[in-house]
């Protein structure tokens, strides 16, 4: 049971991800921009966590100034690059294929991983990146009238998001070696909030921020796909490896697919259904794998 609550947490923050939709188009509705959301995210969140910080963990405050690094890492190279890219290529392309090149993460995740994190690269992880991605492009679709056309910058800045996606959870290792779960979280969206503010000049909007429906929204997304997620993801980092964090958190399309039926009346065929029982199985898989091989090499070893 202790070694299921790691993997609970990064499940339920990968579901937590995959409700983002409720908040994102109630506020592009408003008049947001795709990087002002992102900006009303971060800040947001950092808000919500220097609160909770200030009354319950104030000693997880602190860190040491030459340690920025890491959360210029999971701050600037993974949240702040991603959801640029990420942006960049929906402009540039389909929108299913933005979202499948995005969840090459796992791909990158496990070979950053084996590189920098001395983490095993075997068969099962393998095989279960090869089809947790071939399950996100089912479940995205596939428009090969789309495909043709893509820009080499499309593919390049798509690609680009999976890297940076893949980021917080190398980076995301190296602070937790130092530093706590939430102090990892706090530190990450205080650098990205400070580079992303200048930018977007959101204060410009101000009027708009603090209105009812837009303050309603913009907290929620702050809290339940951003503070709660990512406290989960970290913590569930503690315990389960990169590699096999990054393939368990793509349950995330499988949960935005399933409440743009049941909100949002979209489309759910049988081939989106095969994708996301693909990923399923490929998240069961991982996990089941290394009771499966103790069972194969105690039997090996009593022969």
């Amino acid at each position: 049971m202790k070694k299921a609550i790691p993997i609970l947490f990064i499940a339920l923050s990968a579901s937590l991800w995959g409700i983002i939709a409720i908040f994102v188009r109630k506020l592009t509705e408003v008049g947001f921009t795709p990087m002002e959301i992102v900006t009303i995210r971060v800040v947001t969140a950092e808000i919500l966590l220097g609160i909770i910080g200030g009354i319950k963990y104030p000693a997880q405050m602190k860190i040491k100034i030459f340690d920025i690094k890491l959360f210029i890492g999971t701050g600037i190279c993974s949240i702040v690059l991603f959801n640029w890219c990420y942006f960049t290529a929906i402009n540039q392309m389909n929108l299913s294929l933005a979202v499948i090149l995005l969840y090459t993460a796992p791909a990158f995740v496990t070979i950053l991983s084996y590189l920098l994190l001395k983490e095993k690269m075997d068969q099962t992880k393998i095989l279960a990146v090869i089809a947790t991605i071939v399950g996100c492009v089912l479940v995205a679709g596939v428009n090969l009238n789309a495909a043709a056309s893509i820009r080499p910058i499309g593919i390049l800045t798509g690609l680009g998001a999976g890297f940076g996606y893949a980021l917080y959870t190398i980076f995301g290792k190296f602070a937790l070696r130092k530093y706590s779960t939430f102090t990892v979280t706090l530190y990450t969206f205080f650098i990205a909030s400070i580079t992303l503010l200048p930018v977007t000049r959101l204060w410009d909007k101000w009027s708009r921020l603090v209105s009812g429906d837009v303050l309603l929204y913009g907290i929620g997304l702050g809290l339940f796909p951003t503070v709660i997620a990512y406290l989960l993801y970290t913590k569930g980092l503690e315990k389960v490896e990169g590699s096999k964090a990054s393939i368990i958190a793509t349950v995330e399309p499988v949960i935005a697919t399933i409440l743009s039926v049941f909100l949002y009346k979209e489309g759910f065929g049988f081939i989106q259904a095969i994708g996301s029982i693909v990923i399923l199985l490929s998240v069961l898989f991982i996990n089941r794998s290394k009771k499966s091989n103790r069972k194969i090499y105690s039997k090996k070893a009593s022969i």
